[in-house]
């Protein structure tokens, strides 16, 4: 791993400059950012000359290897690994984050990797590809577009974890070399997002319908008790789902307390009753963090066991091209 800079290498990208300030527009939060700031998610602004600036571009935060189930993405390649690599910062203020120590700050002293040094670790590292994870990584998506392309450019897959939160220009160009996505939709009220997270829901269900043209694509929701957690919303975002490709994957996850929120933890009997809610809209809905679930892959029409798993543990019991053995169903799966 290299620390050298790499913020020549890479050319900003999404900024507009003005006589005294400038506007990022790569997301909808629209910096207005003044000389020698930064937006909203401290790692893209202008110098003392309203040049944009990407000082942070490379600086990860973690670099590990994880099971595809982890990101989650249930119906990529199950059963494989695949490298992680992890960001600082966030272009949101969620105040249940549970990645707070990483997604509210940047650190400066942290090591630079370059896309070539990073492509070749990947190669190297026996897995399917990269993951771009942990906290917000399309804030640095000057990075993260050259990466993927020299990821795939090596045959590997490139996979991105994000809370979809992105014009979309932006999102259409980050994706052209994007093979798979899980995206947070963190609720279906509007009021939600904007006082809750500092955002707003439509362009996250803007990007939602872009990826699923592009890419494979899973989404998650954090069930968060007195939030969003209420029957009505959860069909709401499933009724959303379906209305793009029934068959897309729809993870809805126990919150627990952290970061600013104190709110007692779900009820894991509550987010079982609730997949089945979202199931009567969505052929694969799972459940995550209940410690007592299954969270089997089943053919929607005749009930057949596709894949088994235990926690992270995955056997796949039916490797027919995607079509169910029993029923000849075609199964929304990549193998």
């Amino acid at each position: 791993m290299g620390d050298k800079s790499i913020n020549n290498t890479l050319i900003p990208l999404f900024f507009e400059s003005a006589l005294q300030t400038g506007k990022c527009v790569l997301c909808p939060n629209h910096c207005i950012i003044k000389a020698d700031k930064f937006g909203k998610c401290r790692v893209r602004g202008y110098d003392s000359n309203l040049k944009p600036i990407i000082p942070f571009a490379g600086k990860l935060s973690a670099l590990a290897v994880d099971p595809i189930e982890k990101k989650p993405l249930y119906h990529f390649y199950p059963g494989s690994q695949i490298l992680s690599a992890g960001f600082y910062s966030c272009n949101l203020s969620c105040a249940f984050c549970q990645n707070y120590h990483i997604s509210t700050k940047v650190d400066t002293n942290a090591k630079t990797i370059s896309p070539e040094e990073m492509a070749e670790i990947t190669a190297s590292s026996d897995t399917i590809g990269l993951a771009y994870t942990y906290s917000e990584p399309m804030i640095h998506i000057e990075w993260i577009k050259e990466t993927a392309k020299l990821i795939r450019n090596k045959n590997l897959k490139n996979v991105l974890v994000t809370n979809g939160y992105i014009n979309k220009e932006a999102g259409e160009s980050i994706l052209e070399n994007i093979d798979a996505l899980n995206i947070d939709l963190k609720s279906f009220n509007n009021n939600f997002y904007t006082n809750e997270l500092g955002g707003s829901l439509e362009p996250v269900k803007d990007f939602i319908k872009l990826a699923a043209k592009k890419a494979h694509v899973e989404v998650t929701t954090l069930v968060i008790p007195g939030k969003n957690d209420s029957e009505k919303e959860i069909e709401q975002i499933a009724s959303f789902i379906a209305s793009i490709n029934s068959s897309i994957p729809f993870h809805l996850s126990c919150y627990y307390p952290t970061y600013k929120y104190s709110i007692e933890k779900t009820d894991p009997i509550k987010v079982i009753n609730l997949a089945k809610i979202a199931s009567n809209y969505l052929e694969y809905v799972y459940v995550g963090n209940t410690g007592i679930a299954e969270n089997n892959t089943k053919c929607p029409s005749c009930n057949n066991l596709i894949i088994k798993r235990a926690g992270y543990k995955v056997e796949i019991r039916e490797n027919n091209n995607g079509i169910c053995s029993n029923c000849g169903k075609k199964i929304s799966l990549i193998l």
